[in-house]
């Protein structure tokens, strides 16, 4: 049969032009297949040549995604003139509801009762995890939105709860299949002196090791490639490493893989490595820092590879890239991890610092004192001596204690103020501000948010007033209607009014 079959010429087996490519496609076969892709495929579509960029501007690609995204709200903003293309409409809309440019979200009020603060507030797909006391609760989301309260509460841990982080599933002897492939466990620390991992509304593992109540969890999992673990510190000033893959109810008992001594006071943060997994650095309430390779076997100090101290109360520690950036007292500084030596010192100019956070991709750090957040560009803090803040973020009542950072938006609260305040990440202009409970009594006094968490267009905020606390979920999906604040910009010191608007009237 082969002596049948055409022989190919030189060129046509040579010559690689010939070939049909994807660029050979018209523009609207292209718009139609695209109609397929994921927004974010389309963004890779459109870094990929100029001819797909051209694609990718396609009018129907985006009023797909406007429609699918906004079903109810697509006829009304695409009609507005104010919006040259159904592209810019979208990401404008995108952005804005990001930055919680809206007076009319949904809001759900969820009354927890007479009792303790509620805190520790994680965003996990359709539900809201939080702690109160000893107890954790998962409140579901479609419920709310459907009008209903859907409460679930966990409660095997026996004192209250300390920290409480999401791990994948996919690292833990629970995992199954590739259907379970995004799922996450939760994990959470107690005064109880235990650990706990829990997943579909049970506890599955229970790790007992610490001679006194666990205060911290590592932010990430430890270790590259299989055989991850965990890092929890405690008031005994051990850290201690844990198995994510011990199986068993008792599995628990036997993940024990490491106890790291070195500190001398308890243990308040820590946070992993990025540019190596393997890295973790932790923080006692002496405010010594100590960086240790877990992947040392060694139940001394000889994991230890780094040491340094900044003065005065911790307030944070956050690792990115090679960097350590610790806030302390009332200042916050860059440590090299490679040399263990000092990049930057930036002195706030506030007596004393209660929250901190960094936004890496654009820079940005941000450190909470009384009566005002601030705002600093991190490129610019070169050196030892003091520098100015990009943005100073007013109006608070009381120290600010709670921060959230993301690529649209800084939010800000305290325990001592009623109100949330929502800023633009990029121009430090306030956006907008929340009642953190929108029926609960703030007239009184002594009433404040004691728990916030974010997540794009949804935020949940807790407060208060010394004997109740009211946990209160926004989500801004499906708002249209601007508040003053976007209509009207006086901006942050040190900053210009924003210039930009994409125009919305309602």
């Amino acid at each position: 049969m082969a002596d049948n079959l055409p022989l190919a010429s030189p060129s046509t087996s040579t010559n690689h032009d010939s070939m049909t490519k994807v660029t050979d496609m018209d523009i609207d076969s292209l718009v139609h297949c695209a109609s397929y892709l994921t927004l974010q495929d389309i963004s890779n579509m459109a870094l990929s040549c100029k001819y797909l960029n051209r694609v990718v501007y396609s009018d129907s690609i985006w009023r797909r995604l406007y429609r699918e995204q906004w079903p109810e709200q697509e006829p009304y903003i695409i009609s507005q003139t104010s919006f040259p293309t159904a592209r810019e409409a979208y990401l404008g809309r995108y952005s804005d509801l990001q930055r919680f440019k809206f007076v009319d979200p949904l809001v759900y009020d969820v009354h927890m009762g007479i009792g303790a603060k509620c805190s520790d507030f994680i965003f996990s797909n359709n539900s809201i995890l939080f702690s109160q006391g000893p107890v954790i609760k998962i409140l579901s989301i479609d419920k709310l939105l459907e009008g209903k309260t859907s409460l679930i509460s966990l409660n095997d841990h026996r004192a209250r709860i300390t920290c409480m982080r999401l791990f994948p599933l996919k690292e833990t002897s629970l995992f199954r299949n590739e259907a379970q492939r995004n799922e996450n466990v939760l994990v959470t620390s107690s005064s109880d002196h235990s650990i706990r991992l829990w997943w579909k509304g049970s506890c599955q593992r229970c790790f007992r090791g610490h001679n006194g109540p666990v205060t911290i969890l590592s932010d990430k999992l430890l270790g590259d490639g299989t055989g991850k673990v965990f890092a929890s510190g405690g008031e005994d000033s051990t850290v201690r490493l844990w198995s994510m893959s011990s199986g068993g109810k008792r599995g628990g008992q036997h993940a024990l893989k490491a106890t790291l001594y070195g500190h001398e006071k308890p243990l308040v943060f820590m946070s992993v490595v990025q540019h190596k997994a393997s890295l973790l650095a932790s923080m006692s309430k002496d405010s010594k820092v100590r960086v240790w390779d877990t992947t040392i076997s060694s139940d001394r100090s000889s994991c230890c590879v780094g040491m340094t101290c900044i003065p005065g109360v911790p307030v944070g520690i956050k690792c990115h890239d090679s960097l350590l950036y610790i806030a302390a007292g009332s200042s916050f500084v860059a440590v090299d991890l490679r040399t263990m030596k000092t990049a930057f010192k930036t002195s706030t100019n506030q007596p004393k610092l209660f929250s901190f956070d960094i936004l890496p991709s654009k820079f940005l750090a941000c450190t909470g004192g009384v009566g005002r957040a601030m705002l600093w560009d991190i490129r610019r803090s070169i050196g030892t001596g003091d520098a100015d803040p990009m943005a100073e973020l007013d109006g608070h009542v009381g120290p600010v204690t709670h921060l959230h950072m993301d690529p649209y938006k800084v939010v800000t609260g305290g325990r001592e103020d009623p109100y949330v305040n929502i800023w633009d990440a990029d121009t430090g202009n306030q956006t907008n501000i929340l009642r953190s409970s929108s029926n609960l009594n703030l007239d009184g006094g002594g009433c404040g948010c004691c728990g916030m968490a974010a997540d794009g267009f949804r935020i949940v905020t807790a407060c208060f007033n010394g004997e109740e606390c009211v946990v209160n979920f926004r989500d801004f999906n499906n708002a249209v209607c601007y508040g003053s604040f976007s209509e009207n910009v006086t901006g942050s010191k040190f900053w210009c009014p924003s210039t930009s608007t994409y125009g919305l009237s309602t």
